[in-house]
């Protein structure tokens, strides 16, 4: 269903407001790089500080942009059930094709309630879900065992993995079955991951490098591992770098050196660091993009 290389799209910003000219413009530059869908409104898409009208409007502005060209998987996840709710809600209304939804931060749920949870999202929409992991950030870690169960839902479709654990990608096919869709939420593994059983990857760096990015996951969806692995190795400098500080502003200075946006992000996120800028040019610069 959803597959190959997702940008989990930047949020852009202007003096402090949503930049909703730019976003439009990177909508069309990401279905003309090749890009296979688009996630607005993750963390990388700083859904942390912005408001809830700016989060609808973002998600407004992507599908309408989008218009049905390529999938659109809006973020409707939070750590309060009935704020996931009426995202869900609010991405079903305006045409998202799907739903991100995290496992909750910072509450610590326990895998019944992670269960209670995704089951309240699943029964508000008709939407298919994908499951957000992500350990590091959420601090809970939704086991292969509970992902079986939730499976089981008819529209929980998938999961984006950002646990680094490749051993995942098996053990979430033992527990959902092979035709459960996993994507990869860390583009460093995305290619083993993709050589484990998964079919793509919500990636950070194709926001800068749409079209290397798509054309890896079209290699691995070929088969041609060898070829992935020769782009990988081309970008692999600049994922490490991208994500030396928070990925997300990584990112944005790496778009802002390509004119696709400015680097402003908001509180308590900063700038970064001049010595992290230097290598996030020779990143940019060893792909071939500077």
């Amino acid at each position: 269903m959803f597959k190959g290389s997702l940008p989990a799209l930047v949020t852009p910003f202007r003096n402090g407001e949503l930049d909703l000219e730019t976003l439009k413009k990177l909508v069309e530059w990401h279905i003309g790089e090749g890009s296979n869908g688009l996630v607005p409104v993750g963390t990388t898409g700083e859904s942390p500080t912005l408001t809830h009208r700016e989060h609808e409007q973002v998600v407004e502005e992507v599908v309408k942009a989008a218009a049905g060209r390529i999938p659109v998987i809006a973020g409707a996840g939070s750590n309060n059930t009935v704020e996931s709710i009426r995202l869900a809600r609010h991405a079903e209304k305006v045409g998202a094709d799907a739903i991100l939804v995290v496992t909750p931060y910072y509450n610590k749920p326990t895998q019944r309630g992670l269960i209670a949870h995704f089951t309240a999202v699943h029964d508000c929409c008709e939407l298919p879900i994908i499951i957000y992991n992500i350990p590091p950030r959420s601090v809970i870690d939704m086991t292969p065992a509970t992902m079986g169960e939730l499976a089981k839902l008819p529209r929980i479709v998938g999961v984006k993995d950002a646990t680094g654990d490749l051993a995942r990608v098996s053990y979430q096919r033992m527990t959902c079955g092979e035709d459960f869709c996993q994507l990869s939420g860390e583009d460093a593994t995305a290619h083993g991951f993709n050589a484990q059983g998964g079919v793509g990857c919500i990636s950070v760096t194709a926001n800068v490098a749409p079209k290397l990015i798509s054309q890896m996951q079209a290699a691995c969806a070929a088969g041609d591992y060898g070829a992935a692995l020769v782009i990988q190795d081309k970008l692999m400098p600049l994922h490490k770098a991208i994500f030396t500080e928070p990925g997300l502003v990584g990112v944005k200075y790496a778009m802002s050196r390509l004119d696709l946006c400015a680097d402003e992000v908001r509180l308590p996120l900063t700038g970064l660091l001049d010595e992290t800028k230097a290598l996030v040019d020779d990143g940019l610069r060893h792909a071939g993009l500077l």
